[in-house]
């Protein structure tokens, strides 16, 4: 299951909670629940948002390899004889 990180503007506090990519929080209470955090004196109905962050880098090919093109006689440059 993947983690989401959710930021709270009004504590300033951001929390890592796992579940599933369906699924969305929305208020402090429910994150705090997820968490089993103490919300403290932050109003469970606070709402809160998900934060983006970077995931997993994949390198990026610099260059992609030519494939040599087959004419109907399989020569890489073409038929030519036909």
């Amino acid at each position: 299951m993947p983690t989401y990180d959710y930021h709270c503007a009004n504590n300033q506090q951001t929390l890592s909670v796992q579940h599933s990519m369906k699924e969305s929080l929305s208020t402090w209470g429910e994150l705090c629940q997820r968490t089993q955090q103490d919300p403290g004196k932050t109003p469970l109905d606070t709402p809160i948002e998900r934060v983006i962050s970077g995931g997993i880098a994949l390198p990026i090919p610099t260059a992609i390899p030519q494939l040599p093109m087959a004419g109907c006689c399989g020569n890489p440059t073409s038929c030519g004889g036909h």
